[in-house]
């Protein structure tokens, strides 16, 4: 037909139509394409066959059998596999395919177990046929499930299977528990042998959701199969057989749920067991077992496969595998090997545990990407770097206390500033501060107590080592500032640096403070107590010099760098003076103290201002260093 005569064009292009409709239903019935195809008004659009007629169209060549129209080879390329979903389930999908089948589950194994209930009751039918019924129900369940899921209804053959190991699992602690018919280790058995096969068909039909009914199985067997006894050694290697199932699954499918369960299960029985059974005597079997268990969900996150297609970004489940289930296996590992050395009246060796556990943590982030190890997921190192301090932090409290305490978290803030220094790690040099202000904190509060001696006594050389710590954190930090970038802004290297320089003059005025109320007390202690008001009197004035003597030299020391910060500390503490000699002195120093604390006052006063107004390093003009 000639498009180019009237109503030629709608005649072609009608053709056109029904060649695609004709081939498409063949394809249809040799099972190429899914029956959802698309019309053909989305190949060729309304919109574009108006213009047709204004362009020239060739004649269409002669249909023959094997000729195909290019826009229908496209369509069948761009075709979804057959069964597949184009969108999110809805909710309401989910509701009925999903929620629904799970509480039909638990319904219909309430109805079993009223059944069986009805049948005992009423003696219907023996032990031994009741348990081959159980039996042979289970396993046609688990037969008759095959045909649905090759008719496509998978999920539904899943339930069925759960369903059909729910009466398996009965019907075996029913033999043993209820009826004696079989021993415990033969229950024990048949029972692995029904989790091991769920481990099978989930693995060979790709099921996490079957897998997860394994392991609900599997961790239920021992509380089917208890006798109420001390079963440490059986019990344990079974967890264990099972937890490491459970990694291999992991490791192999994205199943990270899985591993969830198993933990939740393993940490429930070892609890349960370890307040039932535990004694001192089962220390070294209990430690290698709990030491089996931490090391599987500790290397678990750089075992298991993520969803994700970046293993940086995982997701969901992902997330409590790789972030919650780390943190909770750290501090339940460590706290069972605490508790155990509490039992053990071994509290030397508690401090040694906590530095094993932070040396393990920092090997972790050793491992390479090797083998079945994959890259650290997500927070998985920060976090790793993260325990290992703690670790480290809770060992020094755990193992020291007064001043060994404190200069404990000062050494070791010192130490992670400077390895964050090297590395150029942000998160240990946040850690690094935490440390330090344990450290100071405990510096302040927990001191020991001072000697007659003044200055050479424990406390000020405790004041010493955080002075120290501090000048060389701000040295640290000057030198990084120069020569790094940053990201931080609360604790960046700059604000650091001030915060050291801070505490190294507010440690320096606190230990010297402590060392001339120390100095007064012990000689007031060892004299006449009637002549308090004296050295209450001397101590007032030796804090008035020494206010001013210092802030004399942090002024002189401001000159000499040209650091506006230090100058105004100075000229801080200055005021601090100048407000005590007007208000304390006045009413507690004598009148011999009370003029030669003004007269020093007034002469350095008219030293730093007789400096300042001659500018003799021409402070207006040039620019000044920072710190």
């Amino acid at each position: 037909m000639d498009p180019s005569t009237p109503g030629g064009l709608e005649a072609e292009v009608a053709e056109l139509r029904g060649r695609v409709h004709r081939l498409e239903r063949a394809l249809e019935q040799q099972g190429i394409v899914s029956p959802a195809w698309e019309p053909v008004e989305q190949i060729l659009p309304s919109a574009v066959l108006p213009q047709v007629g204004q362009m020239p169209i060739a004649p269409a060549p002669p249909a023959t059998a094997d000729a195909v129209p290019e826009p229908a080879v496209a369509r069948v390329a761009a075709a979804p596999p057959a069964g597949r979903a184009p969108q999110d389930v809805s909710l309401e999908s989910r509701i009925g395919s999903q929620w629904f089948n799970r509480i039909g589950i638990v319904a219909v194994l309430i109805g079993v177990a009223w059944f069986l209930k009805l049948a005992f009751d009423n003696h219907w039918i023996g032990p031994l046929g009741r348990v081959l019924i159980g039996l042979i129900a289970g396993a046609a369940l688990i037969a008759w499930s095959e045909r649905f899921r090759s008719h496509g209804y998978a999920r539904f053959s899943w339930s069925l299977k759960a369903v059909a190991s729910g009466v398996l699992y009965l019907s075996l602690w029913a033999a043993f528990s209820v009826y004696h018919l079989i021993p415990s280790g033969v229950a024990f058995v048949a029972m692995i042998l029904v989790t091991a096969f769920n481990g099978f068909l989930a693995w060979t039909q790709d099921a996490e959701l079957l897998a997860l009914y394994a392991i609900v199985g599997g961790v239920a067997t021992p509380a089917l199969l208890s006798t109420g006894e001390n079963h440490e050694f059986a019990l344990f290697s079974y967890l264990l057989l099972l937890d490491v199932a459970v990694l291999v699954l992991v490791a192999l499918r994205p199943w990270s749920r899985l591993l969830a369960g198993a933990f939740a299960g393993s940490v429930l029985y070892v609890s349960i067991w370890a307040v039932t059974f535990y004694r001192n005597d089962e220390f070294g079997t209990t430690a290698f077992f709990i030491s089996c268990f931490f090391l599987i969900f500790a290397l678990a996150p750089r075992l298991v496969r993520l969803r994700s297609a970046e293993a940086e970004t995982p997701s969901g489940w992902e997330n409590l595998t790789v972030i919650v289930l780390p943190l909770v296996n750290a501090g339940l590992g460590f706290l069972a090997f605490y508790l155990m050395l509490e039992d053990a009246h071994s509290a030397a060796a508690e401090p040694w545990v906590a530095v094993a556990f932070a040396a393990f943590y920092l090997l972790l982030l050793r491992i390479p990407q090797r083998g079945a190890f994959r890259p650290s997921p997500g927070l998985l190192p920060a976090l790793h770097l993260t325990v290992a301090v703690v670790f480290l932090t809770i060992a020094i409290p755990l193992n020291a206390s007064g001043r060994w305490l404190t200069i404990g978290w000062l050494v070791e803030g010192a130490a992670l500033m400077w390895v964050a220094r090297q590395i150029r790690s942000q998160l240990l040099r946040v850690l690094a501060v935490l440390c330090l202000v344990l450290g100071i904190i405990a510096l302040v509060t927990d001191n020991p107590p001072a000697s007659l001696t003044p200055v050479f006594n424990e406390r000020f050389g405790t004041y010493l080592v955080g002075i120290a710590v501090c000048a060389m954190i701000a040295w640290m930090a000057a030198k990084a500032t120069r020569h790094e970038a940053d990201r931080l802004t609360v604790l960046s290297w700059p604000v650091i640096a001030v915060a050291a320089v801070l505490a190294v003059n507010a440690l320096i005025l606190l230990a010297v403070g402590w060392e001339i109320h120390s100095y007064w007390w012990y000689l007031q202690y060892r004299g006449d107590w009637t002549l308090l008001h004296d050295y209450r009197m001397y101590a007032q004035f030796t804090y008035s010099a020494f206010f001013m003597v210092f802030g004399a030299v942090l002024l002189a020391l401001g000159f000499w760098r040209r650091s506006a910060f230090f100058r105004w500390q100075a000229l801080v503490l200055l005021a601090f003076a100048i407000g005590k000699v007007f208000t304390v002195d006045v009413s507690q120093l004598s009148q011999g103290y009370r003029i030669l604390s003004f007269l020093g006052l007034g002469a350095l006063l008219l030293g730093v201002s007789f400096v300042y107004q001659r500018d003799w390093l021409h402070l207006r003009s040039a620019e000044n260093k920072s710190i």
